[in-house]
């Protein structure tokens, strides 16, 4: 029983473990160049989101949706539309940290977090849907 609701959920599953660990990859390094190094906070966050992205779409691509790509321009097609799709939630997760610290004037690093809530879910749908799916190789 316990291990059929695994199988039928293991790809939810995956998706938030290695989001925990992408959404971890997004907030350290934020941290790192926004209070380390003093970058400023927009910039910071496209620092993070790209380095979390590359975290994504590396575990997505291998241990969550099991994506199998034959040739190198199958390989290229997948990353751009899974970059592509990350843009979009870039632009929202950009809009929400403009919200959060420069209009309602809160911390940064707490604002970091609620944005990270709405980006995962909507990073999900957009890479079940229109990214793997798409190509045929979810499993």
């Amino acid at each position: 029983m316990l291990i059929n609701l695994f199988n039928k959920y293991k790809s939810v599953i995956s998706y938030l473990f290695w989001g925990v660990i992408t959404t971890l990859v997004n907030i350290v390094s934020y941290i790192i160049f926004d209070r380390v190094f003093h970058v400023n906070y927009q910039v910071s966050t496209v620092i993070a989101w790209f380095l979390s992205v590359l975290t994504a779409y590396v575990t997505n691509k291998l241990w969550v949706f099991n994506s199998k790509t034959e040739t190198t321009s199958e390989l290229l097609s997948e990353m751009t539309k899974f970059f592509t799709m990350r843009v979009a939630t870039l632009l929202i997760e950009m809009f929400i940290m403009w919200i959060g610290v420069s209009l309602l004037k809160w911390d940064s690093i707490l604002v970091k977090i609620i944005d990270n809530v709405v980006v995962v879910v909507s990073n999900y749908f957009f890479s079940k849907i229109l990214v793997f799916r798409s190509s045929g190789k979810i499993k």
